[in-house]
């Protein structure tokens, strides 16, 4: 199983975190991910991976350009004052002044692109002016699931996006369904969340931990005043991680990345006595007297060995949902962290047929999951039950195959070995050479077995 250990001594930052894990992948992999990028129908927006120095250190930064301008060069020329964007290039910032036009009418363009004809449009000053795009959690979801991608992907995007949500809906004292999240919405940020979701889909990664986040000092100018550093909405999601601050002036822990760490991220600590095989380096755009970066560290999978966790499971009888409404709540739960969600027939009180709806989640994130259920079903109770579980030692790794390259689930312990191909991988591969999901998953599977 592949680990990351993210280091964050000057903080995180979603762009950040996108070039360190940028640098883990192998050439031909960097060019595939920024042709991916380039490709997701994004209007006028390229992205761009930089090799830059501090403080003799070489590493990259991801730079995110809308239009032909870089988001540096939209602040220098006045179009928004960003304070949060001087620690780094993610403009996540959910307090700022008021957005660039030029991002809003991009975002607006990318929400309607699968649905409407693109008009000839005037991007002056004037046009900008009036195209404003604050975006909400469906906006942003509309523009996601459009995205030429792996569900896995879309879905962790979303996850990061429902954290944001919930942080400014805390922050400003307001239903999530009425946040609008201004920069966070932007084109950039959206670029940043989906390219560091991808990244950690391209690199198998199915184990991540981080240092403790060092998230500055002082205050940051917003358009709702002077905000202590870090910045509430931030303050929010970085509720259950490690922090401090070494008094190191300015805002180094972003909203999005906090969002990418808090949902990625299964523990906080010293590095892991495991002997590492790459380190990544990515670069923020302020210069201190420490390295401006965060550090990523690649463990290659370890030998099987037999294991075990802890995992709480949720349970609630339901007899008056219909099947519509249960399927979206099972889908609310999976997008917001459940480990896994099922559904399963049973008959209760005065024979009424019914639901046992049954919630895998972790440890410490059981509270949040059952306020979920209480939201989204109509039950009155939901029970609690702590389970130790022994686990399989599980990996991802690539073969190649007559159809083309598969990734297959590997898992052994206890004496059993088993390997399963992706399913994404598998319907993709009987799509384009036109053979049914039953013929491709045969023929994978007799070029696998020895």
């Amino acid at each position: 199983m592949a680990q990351l250990y993210l280091e964050c001594g000057m903080g995180a930052a979603g762009d950040m975190l996108c070039a360190a894990l940028y640098e883990l992948l192998e050439p031909k992999d960097r060019e595939a991910f920024l042709k991916t990028m380039n490709g997701l129908d994004l209007p006028r927006v390229k992205v761009e991976a930089r090799t830059e120095q501090k403080c003799g250190i070489q590493g990259t930064r991801m730079v995110v350009i809308i239009g032909d301008q870089e988001e540096a060069s939209l602040d220098a020329a006045g179009d928004v004052q960003t304070p949060a964007r001087t620690h780094s290039q993610d403009s996540c910032y959910p307090h700022n002044q008021e957005p660039c036009h030029q991002y809003e009418q991009a975002l607006a363009q990318a929400h309607h692109h699968q649905h409407e004809p693109k008009p000839d449009r005037d991007h002056g000053a004037e046009s900008r002016h009036h195209d404003h795009a604050h975006a909400g959690l469906d906006h942003i979801r509309t523009v996601i699931d459009a995205m030429a991608l792996p569900q896995r992907v879309k879905e962790n995007a979303l996850g990061v996006y429902a954290l944001l949500g919930r942080a400014e809906a805390q922050a400003h004292g307001r239903p999530m369904e009425h946040i609008h999240f201004h920069e966070v919405g932007t084109l950039d940020a959206i670029a940043d969340i989906v390219g560091f979701c991808l990244l950690m889909d391209m690199l198998y990664i199915e184990k991540v931990t981080a240092s403790p986040l060092h998230v500055g000092s002082g205050h940051v100018k917003t358009s709702h005043g002077i905000l202590p550093v870090p910045a509430p909405a931030t303050a929010y999601i970085l509720q259950g991680i490690p922090t401090y601050s070494d008094g190191t002036r300015g805002e180094l822990v972003t909203p999005t990345g906090a969002a990418l760490i808090k949902h990625f991220a299964s523990g906080f600590g010293p590095m892991p006595m495991l002997a590492y095989d790459k380190i990544g380096y990515g670069m923020g755009r302020k210069s201190f007297e420490a390295v401006n970066c965060v550090r990523a560290f690649l463990y290659p999978s370890q030998e099987p060995t037999i294991a075990h966790d802890t995992i709480v499971e949720l349970r609630c009888t339901i007899d008056d949902m219909t099947p519509e409404a249960m399927g979206y709540a099972i889908d609310v739960l999976l997008v917001e962290g459940a480990r896994d969600v099922h559904v399963q027939p049973v008959t209760m009180k005065k024979s009424r047929p019914g639901f046992e709806l049954v919630c895998l989640c972790s440890h410490g994130d059981e509270e949040r999951m059952a306020a979920l259920i209480f939201k989204h079903t109509t039950t009155l109770g939901v029970r609690k039950i702590i389970c130790e579980r022994y686990l399989l030692e599980r990996r991802v790794e690539e073969a190649e195959t007559t159809l083309g390259k598969i990734r297959i689930k590997r898992a052994q312990g206890y004496g059993v070995s088993r390997a399963k191909p992706e399913y994404d991988d598998v319907a993709r591969a009987a799509k384009d050479h036109g053979m049914s999901f039953r013929e491709a998953y045969q023929a994978i599977l007799r070029a696998i077995e020895p």
